[in-house]
């Protein structure tokens, strides 16, 4: 996506016209624009200068971002998001209630309660008018913008809120000086009466103090707007500027920047890490809750991986730089966030619609509310306040934050606890999902094979047991040998030297030492070299049963012993797995291990079902079955995850995964852990209420102003509305939008306490349509697999249940598809289908 800076824009009208002038360009495949940032991300072919061309003939301004905001210093980028528009405002502000008070003393100080006057003004109402005329105008050139970007919006047809503001304040300065004119004239006549009545018909101060209410609106909406972006101005200012490289042996200070890939760098206790390295000298704890919001600093010792912007607490380390610049995970994040700021949630199109007709809408109710009151009989001033205050009090600003004001503050809000959300739609999407699949390697599980039983037999003491399998497994590369390696290291134990070291594929192994003869390996094999016990069988299939892999060792034909490795359950995971069952929502297990060890881990972990034995190119179809059951999210972390990622609503990737699952996901989640699953929905949630809210606070607020406005209750309680109120109250709801998004900075989105049910919005087809077919030649699960691919890629296949045993396939329809068309699929593969029920 590449983005570009907008100027000019001033409401959701303003933002719509741009979007659609983009998106008419040739090569442009989408294009979303941020009225809260005042940015636009365009994908496609589109040269940047045509898309800048395309925003100018719109009437807007535009350029690319800074040569890619990551390339850029940490100050250039934090200057990129700071709020430039409120100090000015702020001055505008102060300038512009400095000549009002003036005015408004002379308009309604003196003329209401007889406050004193110079004697120049004594009895010279011509002199009083042309005062308030001048200060009107002084004031009107301060806020001069709104003038000219209203008047020009109007030109290019594209009427906004600005457009609004210029109108009612030049529509009641204009009427004023025609009145002026007309009360000079009276008095030249001697006309006192004239004068008089003429001198109420003045308007000035309501052109100005439309004007003032504006800005201090704008003002206040500018400040809650920068607090938007703190979050991501905190994240870009968390990179250092200097770094202390080595370079020919010479420590080196140098600008961060400058760090290239290769370079050896030191950081001292309380420094930063420029960029993202490997250890290769000292040992320290690393401070990582700038990146994944994690407090507990984390030990890090040569080989591990560090990132840039983490904090280095005790030791002095030395490390060699692997991703610099805009490659690094600080980069990375910070792309994702803004990426994400620049996207439009789904429900933002609702907006969109109204304020593409809004301001000419609210215009032709203007003048049609001034004409009824002229033919009602009522006077020109009295009509003119009737318009001038619908035009003043509707608000396409309220309409055009609503969206992008929550997205911001969600997003942030998820960026310090981190969790990252890629786009607008996934952060929408993610609350409304009812269904969760898990993969159960390294998402449920640590996805790393650890010593869970140690069961010593025929004298032997576990200690003994461990060195001896110790010894032996500390030769093999396999990964249940790892297991026991790093038990026995845990417990300081030392091997003993072997010889005549084997291995025995998918069986087992053996080797020598102290004239004793080891093998260790599963039951089958060790079968062949010593007597197993019942007692020891009945152990082995308890573990088994909790889903273990136990291990028999044996010395010179005696049983020593079991040793049971599993892959265990993530500390955090079956409360994670408890609090999404508790939202309503439905977790499903995925994995490729049998289905005893399978439904065994499930258990553990508290899913509602288990998928077992998928196979890695499965995930796909079994995430587009449960699709069928609602909206469906896809938790995973390795290589054969990522289709699954891209197939679910809502892909969420472990941020310890493979980058290819994390590239495909929709959600990352940077401290790999399944409790941020629900804390992620927790947050959706909320930011899409935040958006109702905001979105239902617009549109009522301009349902019931303008027609209020417009002088609806004058005739049964004459009731109106002032202009000057009715400016007041379109500052205010603009400034009440952003005020109600920043409250999701309070949120917990770690307490459960709070969670409702979702109510889901699809139900299982239980009277689906369900063929079974007999099929011949499949001889094992590849031809399974092969079959079942197949017949799902079949339009209006939901799914296929294949069973080379039984030689059939049970394909469930989601609509009628002809059994020619099935068989077809089938012998395609060059399998014979016998036939069809």
């Amino acid at each position: 996506m590449k983005q570009y800076n907008v100027t000019g824009m001033s409401c959701a009208a303003c933002s719509t016209r741009v979007e659609k002038a983009v998106s008419a360009v040739s090569g442009v495949t989408s294009c979303s624009v941020s009225l809260l940032t005042n940015s636009m991300g365009v994908e496609g072919t589109a040269a940047p200068e045509e898309v800048i061309a395309a925003v100018e003939t719109a009437g807007y301004g535009a350029s690319v971002k800074g040569a890619d905001k990551l390339k850029t210093s940490a100050d250039e980028a934090a200057a990129e998001l700071e709020n430039k528009d409120y100090p000015l405002l702020k001055q505008r502000f102060f300038w512009s209630v400095g000549f009002l008070l003036v005015l408004m003393y002379i308009s309604m100080g003196h003329m209401m309660w007889g406050w004193p006057l110079p004697s120049f003004f004594d009895g010279n109402h011509v002199a009083m008018g042309l005062a308030q005329l001048l200060l009107t105008v002084i004031i009107m050139v301060i806020n001069q913008r709104f003038f000219i970007s209203g008047f020009k919006a109007l030109w290019n047809r594209a009427p906004n809120m600005d457009s609004l503001v210029a109108m009612g304040s030049s529509a009641a300065f204009i009427y004023s000086i025609y009145a002026l004119f007309a009360m000079t004239d009276a008095q030249v006549k001697g006309d006192a009466d004239r004068v008089m009545s003429l001198m109420h018909e003045f308007y000035f101060e309501s052109a100005a103090m439309i004007l003032t209410l504006i800005t201090v609106g704008k003002m206040l909406e500018a400040r809650s707007k920068g607090k938007t972006t703190d979050a991501l101005k905190s994240l870009i200012k968390l990179a250092p500027k200097t770094a202390s490289v080595i370079r020919d042996g010479v420590e080196t200070e140098i600008s961060a920047e400058d760090v290239n890939k290769g370079d050896i760098f030191v950081v001292r206790p309380g420094e930063s890490f420029p960029a993202d390295g490997i250890v290769i000298e000292g040992e320290s704890a690393v401070n990582e809750s700038a990146l994944t919001g994690e407090s507990i600093p984390v030990d890090k010792a040569v080989g591990d991986k560090v990132s840039a912007a983490t904090i280095n607490q005790s030791g002095f380390l030395k490390c060699e730089a692997v991703s610099v610049g805009e490659d690094t995970a600080l980069s990375h994040i910070i792309q994702m966030v803004s990426d994400a700021a620049a996207t439009k949630a789904p429900i933002a199109k609702i907006a969109d619609k109204v304020s593409g007709i809004f301001v000419p809408t609210v215009i032709a109710i203007a003048v049609i509310t001034a004409v009824i009151w002229l033919l009602a009989g009522q006077t020109v001033g009295f009509a003119l306040a009737r318009g001038i205050s619908v035009l003043v009090i509707s608000c396409p600003c309220a309409l055009g934050l609503a969206t992008p004001v929550a997205v911001m503050v969600g997003n942030g809000v998820g960026a310090k606890n981190g969790i990252l959300f890629k786009t607008a739609s996934s952060l929408e999407a993610a609350g409304g999902v009812e269904v969760v699949a898990l993969d159960k390697t390294g998402t449920i599980t640590e996805g790393k094979p650890k010593v869970t039983d140690i069961i010593p037999a025929g004298g032997t003491s576990a200690d003994e047991l461990l060195r001896a399998a110790y010894s032996a497994e500390i030769k093999s590369e396999h990964p249940l040998a790892g297991a026991i390696v790093t038990a026995a290291e845990e417990k300081s134990i030392t091997p003993c030297e072997v010889t005549d070291f084997r291995t025995y594929t998918g069986s087992g192994l053996s080797a020598k030492y102290n004239d004793r003869e080891i093998f260790g390996g599963n039951l089958k094999f060790i079968s062949s070299h010593a007597d197993i016990s019942e007692e020891m069988s009945d152990k082995a299939k308890a573990l088994s049963e909790q889903g273990k892999t136990p291990l028999f060792f044996s010395e010179n034909g005696q049983l020593t012993g079991i040793i049971a490795v599993a892959d265990v359950i993530k500390e955090d995971s079956h409360k994670a797995i408890e609090e999404l069952k508790k939202m309503g929502i439905r977790t499903f297990m995925l994995t490729g291990d049998n289905e005893r060890t399978a439904k065994a881990v499930g258990a553990l972990a508290g899913v509602d079902e288990v998928i077992a034995e998928v196979l890695p190119d499965g995930k796909e179809s079994v995430i587009r079955k449960l699709s069928a059951e609602g909206r469906t999210a896809m938790v995973g972390d390795g290589i054969n995850d990522a289709p699954a990622l891209t197939r679910a609503d809502v892909g969420i990737a472990i941020g310890a995964g493979t980058d290819v699952a994390i590239d495909a996901a929709d959600v990352v989640l940077m401290k790999s852990r399944l409790a941020d699953v629900p804390a992620a929905i927790r947050l959706s949630r909320a930011s899409l209420r935040n958006i109702k809210q905001n979105l239902f606070w617009a549109f009522i607020y301009n349902t019931i102003g303008i027609p209020v406005a417009a002088g609806v209750l004058i005739p049964a309680f004459n009731i109106s509305l002032n202009p000057m109120i009715a400016a007041a109250a379109m500052s205010l709801s603009s400034f009440c939008v952003v005020t109600n998004a920043l409250r999701l900075n309070f949120i917990d989105i770690h307490n459960a306490d709070k969670d409702k049910k979702i109510k889901h919005k699809h139900k299982k087809e239980k009277n689906a349509m369900t063929k079974t077919m007999k099929i011949e030649g499949m001889m094992c699960g590849h031809c399974e697999a092969a079959v079942k691919k197949a017949l799902e890629a079949v339009n209006g296949v939901a799914s296929a249940d294949v069973s080379h045993e039984k030689g059939t396939a049970v394909v469930t329809l989601s609509s009628p598809v002809d059994d020619a068309v099935l068989k077809r699929a089938v012998e395609d593969k060059e399998y014979t289908v016998k036939g069809i029920e």
